[in-house]
């Protein structure tokens, strides 16, 4: 019983201690403020770039597997998600990688995108592709999830869907709190992360 007390302690000391790192790691990360407004102004400039962004990024991840990717700067990785898909339902199973705080040119960084046969020519296209689009973020599947910026703790991002919208599925993307239907292929999406509002900051 002792050393099992010692042992979940230490464990929990630890995950306190990562979690606080990663908070200061990644705090200048959270500093910028941003709006609806420049959310939407940012597609209407840009919509041909966050299209094309949406066709290479599909086109690159594996079928049977999903993607979700953020750039803290040319040479970082702010996170980096790589999750087995099962074929027969399309869910998602596990993550098999999840981390943060990563260089794009490095051997971790290596020896995980030659699972999926990315490159690191692949990781440079990608970033170009998304500061076309002027995006930091992207995810694999249907809808496309486009991150634009953080804002704070939030992040605004745009759903982008192959094909039109259903009805039945529009209720759950015009909640006026975490989605705005925009258009039949595209829902604007906010999310307060840990903390804070999960709303829409009110559109002035």
């Amino acid at each position: 019983m002792k050393w099992t007390l010692i042992t979940g302690g230490a464990a929990m000391l630890l995950y306190v201690g990562l979690v606080f790192y990663a908070i200061m790691s990644f705090s200048s990360a959270f500093d910028a403020d941003h709006s609806t407004e420049e959310l939407i102004d940012n597609y209407e400039k840009r919509q041909t770039q966050i299209l094309e962004l949406k066709s290479y990024f599909n086109s690159i991840v594996p079928r049977d597997k999903q993607i979700e990717i953020e750039f803290g700067s040319n040479k970082k990785l702010f996170r980096f998600g790589i999750s087995p898909i099962d074929t027969a339902t399309g869910d998602i199973v596990y993550p098999i990688f999840l981390e943060w705080d990563l260089k794009t040119n490095s051997e971790r960084v290596d020896s995980v995108i030659k699972t999926i046969g990315w490159t690191q020519q692949t990781i440079k296209e990608l970033k170009q592709k998304l500061d076309q689009a002027d995006c930091i973020q992207i995810e694999s599947g249907e809808p496309t999830k486009i991150g634009w910026q953080r804002s704070g703790m939030g992040m605004y991002s745009y759903n982008v869907f192959d094909k039109p919208i259903r009805d039945s599925q529009k209720s759950r993307y015009n909640d006026n709190c975490t989605y705005i239907l925009y258009n039949d292929k595209l829902v604007l999406e906010y999310g307060g992360g840990a903390i804070g509002s999960q709303c829409f900051p009110r559109i002035k």
